[in-house]
């Protein structure tokens, strides 16, 4: 070779070195639906009232009297809306509200029941106008099962048992049964999970595991149901408190049937009082608020190998029943109300959380965002008789396949997403096949700025074509107001293509995708 060769060559060969390989940039997986996994349960997809703010009233009750339009005192558009996602699941009264909840405040007439002061959630006053019954009747117009977080905190064994009795006891059997009758409701409700305490460690009474375990038996073998299976969940850590763990499973891990861990993403973790806005962040909060969301993934898989080690057959649920973006209130808001804006960033939350579950679905068969309504990471926001679906609710209704699906095994090899010292995967995917034979495939592209092309094969997978929805906008913050609300919406997407046995498309930046293959 000679010089000007070897001179053109070493160029060439710095050239390449300095500018990314277009193989770089792609996303390479493969699908294994001929290896099926477990089922991701529909109660993945469960919600979470709480006595706070506007989450209840004027989010969901405003009561029979009220000029915007409802059923039976339910808002009727917030109703429509939860039904076309297929809701599964309700948790209520809280939270935090609940170790301060005591049931007989809210039964009677309601006119007759004692108006208490919130001292969680903004110091105003609750009037108990929501209780058992009107909780009942709105899972009920849902065709959502029921979670009833009991009152562990400043409750006892006995208030529990008779809540459970009061609501669970066949018709005309005891002077509970026949108290609720009385009250409006002949019939048994159905109590499908109940929550024994929520947070002891923190807000829920401050204890130890150890304490905590033994009030958890305690509650647990008094709270009997007259009405079918209730599912007994226990008050599990937060975040990587894995000795909380350890302890719960090793002490009562035999007396419950889940064990309930709670993490919130926040873009700022240093400090609790400085989480960071809602809106007008920098990419940098973008890229930590992801990178924070996957530690989901890390807490699932280091809790479920110590609940393992105590229960080997996995019997014991790990319920996820409290998770989403927390971040500094809105402007102006009451700050005890955890009122903030939902934008695209929440849905890239929401979706990369929901691929973490399908991963785990053997463990996590149960999971509720906080909250449903106006608090927290939203499905919808009210004002007055105005509602806006957010973009969090649109990734939940392009993953409603998932509900009752059979979850696939995913082989991914991913390119990252670089902003400063954050380094991420740049896609996620997640793949199920429904009862009826069809594979749905997620692909999640957190990368602001880039389009990533993905190629997946698909083994045991028969198909031909491949048709979708994608949500994604312009902004990282574009979120949608009462005055535009379709800023952040779903619109077809016919970029996937499927040729020999792979499927290769082309993800927007910063995008979500969901595909049915055919």
């Amino acid at each position: 070779m000679n010089t000007f060769s070897r001179l053109s060559a070493l160029a060439l060969l710095l050239s390449a070195s300095a500018m990314p390989l277009a193989a770089q940039d792609t996303a390479n997986a493969t699908i294994h639906a001929d290896q099926p996994g477990p089922v991701v349960q529909p109660e993945v997809f469960g919600q979470f009232m709480e006595h706070l703010g506007t989450g209840i009233y004027g989010g969901v009750w405003v009561g029979e009297d009220s000029s915007i339009p409802n059923d039976a005192g339910y808002r009727t558009d917030v109703l429509e809306a939860l039904r076309a996602i297929k809701v599964p699941m309700v948790r209520w009264p809280g939270g935090c509200f609940a170790d301060e909840y005591h049931w007989r405040d809210g039964i009677g007439p309601r006119e007759d029941r004692p108006v208490k002061i919130n001292t969680n959630w903004g110091g105003v006053n609750e009037d108990n106008s929501f209780g058992t019954h009107e909780f009942m009747g709105f899972a009920q117009r849902l065709g959502a099962r029921t979670y009833v977080s009991a009152n562990v905190g400043s409750g006892t064994p006995a208030e529990t048992s008779q809540w459970v009795e009061y609501m669970t006891a066949a018709a005309g059997t005891t002077m509970l049964a026949r108290e609720r009758e009385a009250n409006g409701h002949r019939d048994a409700y159905k109590v499908d999970y109940l929550g024994i305490g929520n947070e002891l460690w923190g807000c829920g009474g401050n204890m130890r595991a150890e304490y905590a375990s033994d009030l958890t038996n305690r509650f647990a073998a008094f709270a009997k149901t007259g009405n079918g299976p209730m599912l007994k969940i226990a008050a599990g850590p937060s975040d990587a408190d894995y000795e909380w763990t350890d302890t719960m499973m090793r002490i009562s891990g035999k007396y419950i049937d889940g064990l309930a861990l709670h993490y919130y993403t926040r873009p700022r973790m240093e400090k609790w009082e400085d989480k960071g806005p809602a809106l007008s962040f920098p990419e940098a909060e973008w890229a930590s608020t992801l990178a924070n969301t996957l530690n989901m993934d890390e807490y699932i898989t280091r809790h479920s190998a110590i609940m393992d080690v105590h229960d080997p057959e996995r019997r014991v649920m790990l319920a996820v029943d409290e998770w989403g973006t927390w971040y500094d209130p809105a402007p102006g808001s009451n700050p005890g109300f955890l009122q903030q804006q939902n934008s695209l960033r929440d849905a890239m939350v929401a979706a990369l959380n929901i691929n973490i579950f399908t991963k785990h679905a053997e463990r996590v068969r149960m999971a509720a965002i906080a909250q449903m309504v106006n608090v927290l990471q939203a499905m919808l926001l009210t004002d007055g008789e105005r509602m806006v679906k957010t973009p969090t609710y649109h990734v939940f209704d392009l993953y409603v396949p998932w509900q009752g699906a059979t979850s696939l095994p995913v082989e991914l090899d991913t390119p990252e997403y670089r902003n400063g010292d954050i380094a991420i995967p740049a896609i996620s995917v997640s793949a199920v096949r429904d009862t009826a034979g069809a594979v749905h495939v997620a692909l999640v592209n957190v990368d602001p700025n880039q389009a990533h092309p993905v190629s997946i094969r698909l083994d045991g997978v028969n198909a031909r074509s491949a048709s979708g929805r994608v949500v994604t906008a312009s902004a990282m913050d574009a979120h949608n107001t009462f005055d535009r609300p379709d800023v952040v919406a779903p619109q077809d997407f016919s970029g996937a293509r499927v040729s020999g046995g792979t499927l290769t498309a082309t993800l927007p930046a910063k995008s979500v995708v969901v595909l049915q293959l055919r």
